[in-house]
């Protein structure tokens, strides 16, 4: 890219220093006086900045100088000339996107520098990422959180990580895979380690109440567990027990999500929140309206959710009773050995495969097996069998349970959802689906640009300040002078998601700039290498952790 010289140039002499390609010598607009002119790290020059709320945008710059923000406005008012400039004419400007729902352990502890880049989310413009979700708790299954923040300083990330202690991962420590109640004794380890958890620093407390052994717990037990999240500032942050017609329902479920937020004293957020099944198709107002009941009388309640109509999952928790799993992999192999046995579950998964759309709505994910890339019901015609045994083939041959992508949602609820000033862009990132490497610039293409479900400010709100407005994260998902810097350039025409349900690692393209604290991660629309993300540990209330 040349550099385009002005009577009033900021920039800096053609010979100095500057970032291959985007990073040029350019001016746009007139400067200040020169006697007023001061010199920052970074200017981004001429873009359409929008600055994370949901006002619209203006055309101005932004001036970085180390990890903080220094101005943000009109380009004839900045008072900063760049040691770089990055030329974003054309290009939206926009906080670093923030993704509160991935499952990006394999690259938050990978052994390589280029793995803990975390290039599927970074190639979208994610400048943040939280993890631990789904009552997983930290990389491991573990509740670890302090072991996990001291290796992203250690090892460095390619982005900002915030981490939630796991209500599965605390009770399989203790408990174990069995389908029982904690004892006493039990029940106060689960509690000290949940209280550890939040003063490692954790956002709060996720749960999975969908997976067992999560799903043998009772409500009272959670809500129990959450108040040791409670006390100390924390977040009730779960995948519900049912977003289907499972067990008690989603709306049922959705009621219960927020029962145990008000019994224990701390704001509910639904992670992908979702009607999911032939079943609550068109459920979609009737969860607004339990949400809305329960914000009106003070509970604070919020949701995420990715633009997708697949969900992911895995056959086992997809088709298996959750009866069938009580104590683990090895008991439920003994089951399914059980001529009796076998056919009660092969009953229920067939109910579970009715409500999930049949075989041909589920696609098989894992990789290099026999069945990759194919539907259930493609399988089990080869293989000559009922979609139920091709099932149950799979799962006995897959330790990860057989993952899939499941196709179950509607695009009415999805969008009615989506426009809800609550509801948040997350990815649910996770192995097999493209949700992964391509959920933000899915919602920018489909739902901006193409259906016009949302405005562009929307997306990037949705996306950034939103997000960091409802978990408190400091100084962070804005545009402001004193925030740090986490900084997208992306070209409103390129950006694009390339990753799809067949070809689902396909990194996105379209973004041509990407700060992380004030580094440079992205350049000319390639990684730089440069991992500059930071542990973004929450703070617990005074008094709460000794």
């Amino acid at each position: 890219m040349t550099s385009l010289p002005t009577p009033h140039c900021l920039c800096p002499p053609l010979a100095a220093p500057i970032l291959a390609g985007l990073l040029a010598t350019a001016l746009i607009g007139s400067g200040p006086a020169q006697g007023n002119v001061r010199t920052s790290d970074i200017v981004i020059r001429g873009g359409s900045i929008y600055d994370g709320s949901s006002n619209k945008s203006f055309v101005g710059d932004v001036a970085v100088s180390g990890d903080r923000i220094v101005y943000v406005g009109p380009s004839g008012r900045n008072p900063f000339k760049g040691k770089r400039v990055v030329d974003a004419r054309g290009m939206i400007v926009a906080p670093g996107f923030i993704d509160p729902h991935t499952h990006a352990e394999t690259f938050l502890t990978g052994k390589d520098a280029t793995t803990r880049l975390n290039l599927p989310w970074m190639m979208q413009g994610v400048t943040t990422i939280f993890t631990g979700v789904d009552g997983r708790g930290p990389p491991g299954g573990k509740a670890d959180v302090g072991g996990l923040f001291t290796s992203i300083e250690r090892d460095k990330f390619g982005m900002n990580a915030a981490a939630y202690v796991g209500f599965g991962a605390v009770r399989r420590a203790v408990i174990g895979d069995d389908a029982r109640s904690p004892t006493p004794d039990e029940l106060r380890k689960m509690k000290s380690m949940v209280a550890a958890g939040m003063c490692e620093g954790a956002l709060g407390l996720s749960t999975g109440l969908f997976y067992a052994p999560q799903s043998f717990s009772t409500t009272a037990e959670v809500i129990e567990v959450a108040k040791e999240a409670a006390k100390r500032g924390g977040i009730y942050d779960t995948h519900q027990r049912d977003e289907s017609s499972y067990t008690i329902g989603v709306v049922n479920s959705t009621k219960e999500a927020i029962q145990i937020g008000r019994s224990a004293g701390m704001p509910v957020h639904f992670a992908h929140f979702k009607a999911l099944g032939v079943d609550v198709h068109g459920k979609a107002p009737e969860l607004i309206a339990t949400v809305e009941k329960a914000r009106a009388s003070g509970v604070d309640v919020t949701a995420d959710q990715y633009p997708w109509e697949a969900s992911g999952s895995g056959l086992e928790a997809s088709l298996l009773p959750r009866w069938a799993v009580d104590g683990g992999r090895a008991a439920m192999l003994k089951r399914l050995d059980d001529p009796a046995q076998l056919a009660r579950v092969r009953t229920e998964m067939a109910e579970n495969l009715r409500r999930r759309g049949g075989p041909d709505s589920l696609l098989l994910t894992a990789r290099n097996q026999a069945w990759t890339g194919k539907r259930l019901g493609e399988i089990a015609k080869a293989w000559a069998v009922e979609p139920i045994d091709a099932a149950l083939r799979i799962i006995r041959a897959s330790e990860d349970g057989g993952s899939v992508v499941s196709f179950n949602m509607a695009e009415s609820d999805i969008k009615l959802l989506m426009k809800q000033p609550w509801v948040m862009t997350s990815s649910d990132g996770s192995q097999g689906h493209p949700r992964m490497y391509a959920t933000f610039p899915r919602k920018y293409a489909k739902y901006v640009l193409q259906e016009k479900t949302i405005s562009l400010a929307q997306f990037i709100n949705s996306s950034s300040g939103r997000i960091a407005d409802r978990f408190k994260l400091d100084r962070r998902g804005h545009l402001r002078a004193g925030y740090f810097a986490d900084v997208v350039v992306f070209d409103p025409k390129l950006y694009r998601p390339k990753a799809d349900y067949l070809n689902p690692e396909r990194l996105t393209e379209g973004v041509r700039a990407l700060l992380v604290n004030g580094s440079v991660a992205i350049d000319d629309g390639k990684p730089t290498g440069t991992a500059a993300g930071r542990p973004l540990r929450r703070v617990p209330k005074a008094g709460t952790c000794s």
